[in-house]
């Protein structure tokens, strides 16, 4: 696939669409989870977009239950958990895998064009965060421990 736009995805409302509406905004694509350590980065994530997305930012989030079954509801359970307990306002899409066999193409694409630490390539756990700037071609990768707030720096570069 040439660019990340491409990718097939569906809304959490089951809508199948692209990530072409997103082209040419600076993204943060992050893989979630509701009852994970790290759940209450959904305030931080919503926090970051309210602040910049008048600037072109957009969070994309996408639920996975792949990490200790942390992400276990329907689609309909996480848009209330996320409306209810954080007020999220950006685009979340239906739950994936994003890593093994079955990982969804778009984080394929995302661990190719952002490496780990020592260039590894695989997911290790929730809320892994990929900020990709406007042409969707360089892509920075952040752990799951580095919150949303840590990465004003990065994202103001890009904006």
């Amino acid at each position: 696939m040439s660019t990340l736009y491409e990718h097939r995805v569906r809304t959490l409302e089951g809508a199948e669409t692209t990530l072409e509406p997103y082209r040419g905004k600076v993204l943060l694509i992050v893989n979630t989870a509701s009852q994970c350590i790290f759940t209450r980065q959904y305030d931080g994530l919503e926090k970051l977009y309210a602040r910049y997305r008048e600037r072109g930012f957009v969070v994309l989030g996408f639920p996975c239950n792949q990490f200790a079954e942390q992400e276990p509801g329907t689609s309909e359970d996480i848009a209330k958990f996320c409306e209810l307990k954080y007020q999220v306002s950006f685009p979340l899409f239906e739950k994936i895998d994003v890593r093994g066999d079955g990982a969804h193409p778009l984080f394929q694409d995302l661990m190719d064009r952002g490496r780990g630490i020592f260039g590894t390539r695989v997911i290790k756990w929730n809320f892994t965060k990929f900020l990709v700037c406007r042409r969707g071609k360089s892509v920075l990768r952040f752990a799951p421990i580095t919150t949303p707030a840590e990465l004003r720096d990065e994202l103001e570069l890009l904006l």
